[in-house]
């Protein structure tokens, strides 16, 4: 049995029930074989990869607090903190009832890579709880939110583990994690990311996972000989990263004519109307059935079925393993020439086998999405140099980080014989730099 193969059999051996973080370190080790295979003796002796799929530390804690009734709620508080070779833990707190250790594993070992290809000197991590903020009064929000910061502030530091926002945790809850940080600490320090303006935010933080994507995708378009304006395009997702890959694609000359959130889904022909997206998304935070009363042209569509729409370009952004093979095989049928993941490993191993393999341009979510956390990492530095960037300044920054990203995925896959597979080349691509950090410094 391939060094490989051990090591995957080992963390399914000993991480039982966590099939997501199975996926993920499947889906990675599996593309690195031929760059261990030149290394195999060594990586095997040092146990890199054992290394690699372990977490440096994780914390796991009870968050007690007090809901508007006066019960006592308690929910379970999590911090995998996974790499940190070449930098400071770097990864979001993703607040949502179906979080678990898991699926925080299966983020936080993503993020490495993820990391990594920005160029920037940020680590890998991940967080958050099962607790879940919809229809929580904002008093509950915030009782929530400083009963998880005096645990976690124990754990995070602006040169340690800087958290941010993920699903679940916006502008509200990093606000009021930020403010329980202080109070406990005595300090005002870049620990979190994702702040508003007032206290160390960064300007293009909250558009910048959209906008990443978008701009990586255009790039893999441009080299692939393909101009992004006139294609109609698919998004699944009506949350922070949907709202602005759709406002950024609509701005590069496309037309995107889907949107969902978890009751269901909109097709509006005419294009999404982005302000009204926002209106109900970030102002009244209400379902997408509000979107007919502006837009009475549009179809509103309970459940699932963003993917049977026939479009050039499909952007996945909503949550992981939302795109099935079915889907996949739909989006074939109907013309699709490229899929990007905006949410993180929205498409599942097998539709993205099938993606591969019917010739689909495939962008996955390590390189494609990876805009919002370079803008954070441009955040933390704005912090430590008690600096503030202009909106043109950050976004030419995040264009400049997205589009060389795309070009050292692509010459990874190439150097490999893996021409066009930009899973493999991503990942190869964000392991070399971890891999040299690690072995440099030694059994840690």
């Amino acid at each position: 049995m391939s060094y490989v193969n051990e090591v995957i059999d080992r963390v399914i051996r000993e991480n039982p029930n966590e099939p997501e973080f199975h996926q993920a370190v499947k889906e990675v080790l599996l593309s690195l074989e031929p760059v261990v295979a030149e290394h195999e003796e060594q990586f095997r002796r040092d146990a890199l990869l054992e290394r690699l799929v372990n977490p440096e530390r994780q914390v796991k804690f009870r968050v007690p607090w007090i809901d508007d009734k006066g019960q006592v709620r308690v929910n379970t508080g999590y911090r995998v903190q996974f790499n940190s070779a070449i930098g400071p833990y770097k990864g979001g707190l993703r607040l949502h009832p179906s979080v678990n250790l898991g699926i925080i594993k299966f983020l936080g070992f993503e993020q490495i890579f993820k990391n990594s290809l920005t160029g920037l000197p940020i680590g890998g991590g991940k967080g958050g709880s099962d607790f879940d903020p919809k229809g929580k009064s904002d008093r509950e929000i915030m009782a929530f939110c400083q009963s998880f910061m005096t645990e976690l502030s124990k754990h995070i530091g602006a040169d340690t583990d800087v958290p941010a926002g993920d699903i679940g945790t916006g502008a509200r809850e990093i606000g009021y994690m930020f403010g329980q940080y202080k109070r406990l600490c005595n300090q005002f320090t870049g620990v979190l990311t994702g702040k508003g303006l007032p206290f160390g935010g960064s300007l293009a933080r909250t558009e910048a996972t959209g906008y990443g994507l978008l701009y990586i995708t255009q790039e893999m378009l441009r080299c692939h000989g393909i101009d992004i304006a006139g294609k109609t395009v698919c998004v699944s997702g009506a949350g922070n990263v949907a709202i602005y890959a759709i406002e950024k694609a609509q701005q590069l000359g496309a037309k995107v004519v889907t949107c969902s959130d978890s009751t269901g889904w909109i097709y509006d022909p005419d294009g999404i109307d982005v302000a009204l997206l926002k209106e109900i998304k970030e102002v009244k935070r209400a379902r997408l059935t509000e979107y007919l009363a502006g837009r009475p042209d549009a179809q509103y569509h309970e459940g699932k079925g963003v993917w049977s729409v026939p479009c050039d370009i499909a952007l996945p952004c909503a949550t992981q393993n939302e795109l099935h093979l079915a889907d996949a095989k739909q989006l074939v049928a109907n013309g699709v020439v490229a899929v990007s993941e905006g949410a993180n490993m929205p498409t599942t191993e097998d539709a993205t086998a099938y993606l591969q393999a019917q010739g689909i341009l495939f962008l996955p979510a390590k390189a494609a999405n990876a805009g919002g956390v370079a803008t954070s990492a441009l955040e933390m530095s704005q912090n430590s140099e008690r600096l503030h960037w202009t909106f043109e300044e950050v976004d030419a920054m995040l264009k400049g980080i997205m589009v060389n990203l795309y070009h050292n995925v692509d010459d990874a896959a190439k150097k490999y014989g893996f021409d066009g597979n930009y899973v493999v080349g991503a990942n190869i691509a964000g392991f070399e730099k971890v891999m040299e950090a690690m072995m440099a410094q030694g059994i840690v």
